[in-house]
């Protein structure tokens, strides 16, 4: 499955619309005001059903997932030179490839990618692809993704 995670154009919070590979909304990310990045992820109906939440006074970043209101796992940046490292907390996965330039492999215990995500140049706002082998896996790969893009966005400002 191949989502595409555009970001909108004009928003004051973060505010995103991901499309599966027909063109349909298949979620979209409303960011709510809070104290860091708190990001609502809402399904083609408009029914929330995951939370990306950033946590705060932590010495690195870190955010938990949430879903359907369940604690189910985070992701924190990790001490690094040259390139940002992070350790995520959810079913073994693990995140390699180059994660500044947003060309990385999600991969999961046993070693199989979960989920490929690469930036898409030339576009008004930041466009992601995200590929996952697994339908089941789609929300996850875009929470991590979610929580990446909010971490660099954090950084640059």
């Amino acid at each position: 499955m191949k989502l595409v995670f555009k970001q909108r154009f004009f928003s004051w919070f973060d505010s995103y619309d991901i499309y599966n590979e027909q063109g349909e909304k298949a979620y979209t990310v409303e960011g709510k005001m809070s104290w860091g990045h708190k990001l609502h992820i809402l399904n083609k109906f408009g029914e929330h059903i995951a939370t990306v939440k950033q946590v705060v006074l932590t010495f690195l970043p870190r955010f938990d997932f949430y879903e359907n209101g369940k604690y189910i796992g985070s992701i924190q940046k990790k001490i690094s030179f040259l390139k940002p490292h992070f350790e995520i907390d959810f079913n073994g996965w693990s995140i390699s490839g180059n994660i500044f330039e947003w060309d990385y492999h999600i991969t999961g215990a046993s070693g199989q990618t979960i989920a490929k995500v690469s930036k898409e140049l030339l576009n008004f706002t930041d466009t992601y692809a995200i590929e996952t082998a697994d339908y089941n896996d789609a929300l996850y790969a875009l929470m991590v993704t979610l929580a990446i893009d909010a971490e660099k966005c954090s950084r640059n400002n």
